[in-house]
């Protein structure tokens, strides 16, 4: 089943590069109580994730805390390492944006947002989509029919539906 707006999020284990390295993260402890924004991409280092969706959320990362969310946070299938990485790269870390993997695709698959393109390597990867979250219940959702476009998911658009 597909996640959509109304759901209530289900309990995964996420994981993110700490000052002593890996570090694991349940999902419940960072939604709970809070608003957040989450978007999920195919994969770090990958052309429409690094050229568009990751920047149109630094980019939107202050006009969202102004709306009163308290975290955006970027999801792929890739390891902490990876995103810790491409976080730092990209300047997402510094902009303010939370870079978590989900290495088995644990929650990916929980939503029902996982896709394969084997031609590409992309094996039980991410759709591409963006979500308001209040205290664990998905206020709004944005998902792209195509992997490879960033339109309704993109940080400006969601921005908008907010």
């Amino acid at each position: 089943m597909t996640i959509k707006a109304g759901d209530t999020l289900p309990g995964a284990t996420l994981a993110r590069m700490g000052e002593n390295g890996p570090e694991q993260v349940a999902l419940d402890t960072i939604t709970k109580g809070r608003k957040v924004v989450i978007f999920a991409l195919p994969g770090a280092y990958t052309g429409t994730c690094t050229t568009a969706h990751v920047p149109s959320f630094m980019r939107t990362r202050d006009a969202f805390a102004d709306k009163g969310v308290d975290e955006v946070i970027c999801l792929s299938v890739n390891d902490p390492f990876v995103m810790g990485a491409w976080g730092e790269s990209t300047g997402a870390t510094a902009a303010g944006i939370t870079m978590l993997g989900d290495p088995e695709a644990e929650f990916t698959k929980a939503v029902g947002m996982e896709f394969s393109a084997p031609p590409a390597g992309l094996i039980d990867r991410s759709k591409r989509y963006a979500m308001l979250v209040d205290d664990g219940k998905v206020v709004v959702l944005h998902a792209e029919e195509n992997p490879g476009v960033c339109e309704t998911s993109g940080g400006e658009a969601l921005l908008a539906a907010i």
